[in-house]
């Protein structure tokens, strides 16, 4: 090994903890941007590789059959902005569906015994469904079907292939045998069929429609294509367009969770690249003052400057390039899990992040260290050889003196009076543990901002609808009953379903009941929605779970409803609109007064009052009571008195399964926790690496002090103070900025999932988790100087007195 070598590697072990910091902060640095960078890359990779190579439309538009016919349809081809269409395709929806028992829920191993029913379904036909010049269908298993009662199934919640669906709402039921699934990127049906099974079920009554699908030359935002639906409804026959799904939407659902982790991945990227420039700054600066004699030795002994420069350089890109390379894996890594589901969405093979990502974060963070460590380097190599071996580290004895007095004059014990005034004695030092301090408040500050908001959405998906300390349901639909997990159809006439008003009545009457609300799938349809939307009615108050509005208010009076943000967002609509409920063939116009934060079943949801249902003719269902109980109220006591109210009424009390923790969030928070801990703990080594070296060389001060009695107590006290008002100050400012960096996060994360989150959850800073975050900045600051603080205290007088 050369001579240099031989004095980096020397170096390196010299400072192991400073080597360790360095790794550690380009470690978090590099992870959250090579994460980051990859996922805002390729997040959509996926979907936009499967659109095109699959030739999917922009936007899937349904004609009303009594108002514009097939020719009439497919006229609108030629409206303005259309590039290329496909169809008219027959088509027919609101098909309430029976599976059996027998089928396999593909949601989960048990479906849920509320509101989890198949959705209604959308069934077309086309000439070659193997070979679609638009939409080109991708068979995941099983065949096409080829005779008048088969069917294959797209985006179904249970595994029925060999089995028979029924339609049972139509005359005679007709039933058809699944002999494969398939997938629709664009979802523009549930079921495909011969031409010959399209003729079974309008011969069985089934109202057939038509449906068209384009591509437009300009359909990249929500604008865009709201532009081009209204082109298409003028081409066509007043009042003909009954309901247009946009691709967007396919793509947002597909994207939203892997685009969901960019927006504070960038954040902790920038931090932590920041940080790693100061903290190096902060190490190859401190190497090169505390070393001065060292520097010294090794001109004279015949290094060029050049060779000093690179030495000190060195000791810094070593540490760093581990930390690089082990960011750089860990980032691939973690982005694994998230583009495969992104893949598996929209029947795609796995991606990974692309090679020049894997290469340009790691190649920047080590230019940028380099650089940095440069700097204070090239001062090493410029040093004079003569001056390096007779200079002393003290600091000017004039620095500071003005502070030292000032501080003398405050009614403070002696030690913490020096230790006050001593970041006026090494500003540009007192400045760096500040700067340190300061990206370690914004770190924790934005990082409890988040959690806060984390937790406050999981408490969300536990509410309304999930709310409550048990339920009632039928009795054969309770978990320990004969059919756990039965698919259940609500407009079957054999379905189970409660008497609302008799079983609230019961409820009521049992002691211990504090509130309770029905519920259930009504098991209609909303015209020109997506096929997953839900309509639910409910029985009672139900204003106890803390389900939130976003918009408007909560339904007062009959063919008022309310509709969950994620669905609002999805179909465009506000309040003030008027959406049209479909059961058994009858609508009921419903006018939308407000907007909530509703999570349940996919969030794609429409809420009213069941006697809505009732005053328009329709079936209100309620399958489910959610019950909350009275304080010190024990659930299997209250079971116990409500059997024999229930039993009569085909009623049974049964767990809450409530709402499901988010995983996505979940996996969020862990690296929020993760990111967060690593960057603060980088801070408060920052301060210790500075502290250490300010004590180092005030060591022949400390002597002094000793010899004229200070305590190896109030030797800490002295030392603790020097950083608390940097670290007071930092906190001060960082609680504000690392405030603003969430909310400003917040709202493209928000945008991703496509929802619009309730002031519960984006209003995280309460004063309560305010206070301790303004003190944040000063705990860093003492943590960081806890070590050096106690080393300080530790030194004997005399070594100190003998050492300059």
């Amino acid at each position: 090994m050369s001579a240099l070598g031989k004095v980096v590697r020397s170096g390196v072990g010299r400072r192991r903890v400073q080597s360790f910091v360095m790794a550690l902060t380009t470690l978090a640095a590099v992870t959250s941007s090579v994460l980051s960078l990859g996922l805002l890359t390729v997040v959509q990779a996926p979907f936009d590789h499967a659109f095109a190579s699959r030739d999917a439309a922009h936007l899937a538009v349904q004609f009303d059959g009594t108002k514009a016919g097939a020719a009439q349809a497919a006229a609108t081809a030629h409206a303005a902005g259309v590039t290329e269409s496909a169809g008219p395709y027959p088509i027919t929806t609101n098909l309430d569906a029976t599976v059996g028992p027998d089928c396999t829920a593909t949601m989960g191993p048990g479906l849920p015994f509320a509101g989890s029913d198949a959705p209604p379904a959308a069934v077309t036909t086309r000439p070659d469904l193997a070979h679609s010049p638009m939409d080109q269908l991708v068979l995941d298993d099983g065949r096409w079907p080829t005779a008048a009662n088969e069917i294959v199934l797209s985006q179904w919640p249970y595994d029925c292939r060999g089995k028979s669906v029924v339609f049972s709402t139509l005359p005679g039921k007709p039933a058809f045998v699944v002999v494969g699934r398939a997938n629709s990127l664009t979802s523009t049906a549930t079921g495909f069929v011969t031409g010959a099974g399209f003729d079974r079920l309008t011969a069985a009554g089934a109202h057939a429609d038509s449906q068209m699908l384009y591509r437009f030359a300009h359909a990249g935002t929500d604008a865009e294509i709201a532009t081009d639906k209204q082109a298409i409804a003028a081409a066509a026959p007043a009042g003909a367009v009954e309901g247009a799904h946009s691709y967007l939407t396919e793509r947002e659902r597909a994207t939203g969770n892997a685009k969901v982790f960019v927006p504070f991945l960038v954040v902790f990227g920038v931090l932590g690249l920041f940080l790693s420039v100061l903290i190096i700054a902060i190490v190859v600066s401190g190497a090169v003052v505390s070393a001065i004699r060292r520097i010294g030795i090794l001109k004279a002994l015949g290094f060029t400057p050049s060779q000093v420069a690179r030495a000190y350089a060195a000791q810094a890109l070593i540490p760093a390039s581990v930390g690089v390379v082990l960011g750089t894996v860990f980032g691939n890594l973690l982005a694994v899990p998230v583009l495969n589901g992104t893949s598996h969405e929209v029947g795609a093979a796995g991606t990974q992040l692309p090679v020049w990502v894997s290469l340009l974060v790691p190649l920047g963070t080590l230019v940028i260290v380099g650089v940095t460590a440069l700097i204070p380097a090239l001062r090493a190599g410029r040093l004079p050889a003569a001056q390096t071996l007779v200079v002393g580290r003290a600091p000017k004895a004039e620095r500071g003196r003005a502070a030292q007095r000032l501080a003398a004059r405050l009614p403070l014990p002696r030690a913490m009076s020096l230790g006050l005034a001593q970041p006026f004695a090494r500003p540009a030092r007192a400045a760096l543990v500040g700067g340190a301090v300061l990206f370690g408040a914004v770190s924790a500050t934005f990082a409890m901002g988040l959690e806060t908001a984390f937790a406050h959405f999981q408490d969300q998906r536990t509410g309304g609808f999930n709310a409550g300390s048990l339920v009632v349901v039928p009795s054969d639909q309770t978990q320990s009953g004969p059919g756990p997990g039965r698919v259940r159809n609500p407009n079957d006439p054999d379905a189970p379903h409660l008497d609302p008003a008799r079983v609230a009545a019961a409820i009521a009457s049992v002691p211990g009941t504090k509130a309770a609300f029905g519920w259930g799938d009504s098991g209609a349809t909303v015209v020109g929605t997506p096929a997953q939307t839900e309509v639910d009615t409910v029985y009672g108050d139900l204003s106890w779970t803390g389900l939130e509005l976003i918009a408007g208010r909560w339904y007062a009076a009959p063919g008022e409803a309310v509709v969950s943000d994620r669905l609002a967002t999805t179909a465009g609509i506000h309040v003030g609109d008027t959406v049209t409920a479909v059961q058994a063939g009858k609508s009921l116009p419903l006018k939308v007064v407000g907007i909530d934060f509703d999570t349940h079943d996919g969030g794609q949801i429409v809420t009213t009052d069941a006697a809505s249902f009732t005053a328009g003719g329709l079936t209100p269902r309620i399958d489910q009571f959610n019950v909350q109980l009275g304080a010190h109220v024990s659930g299997q006591t209250w079971s116990a008195s409500a059997a024999a109210a229930l039993s009569p009424l085909g009623a049974a009390p049964d767990h809450n399964m409530g709402g499901n923790m988010s995983d996505v969030v979940m996996v969020m928070s862990a690296l929020v926790a993760t990111l967060t801990l690593m960057l603060v703990l980088v801070a408060a080594l920052g301060v210790l690496n500075t502290v250490v070296q300010d004590t180092r060389e005030r060591i022949h001060d400390l002597g002094v002090f000793k010899a004229l009695g200070m305590t190896p107590k109030q030797t800490i006290a002295m030392v603790m103070t020097s950083v608390a008002l940097s670290g007071l100050i930092a906190g001060l400012i960082g609680v504000p900025i690392g405030a603003a960096l969430e909310r400003a996060t917040l709202d493209p994360m928000q945008n991703a999932v496509g929802m619009h989150l309730p002031a519960s959850v984006t209003h995280s800073y309460t004063p309560g988790l305010v206070g301790p975050l303004l003190a944040g900045g000063m705990v860093i600051a003492l943590l960081g100087a806890l070590l050096p603080a106690g080393w300080a205290a530790r030194s004997r007088t005399a070594t100190a007195l003998r050492t300059e």
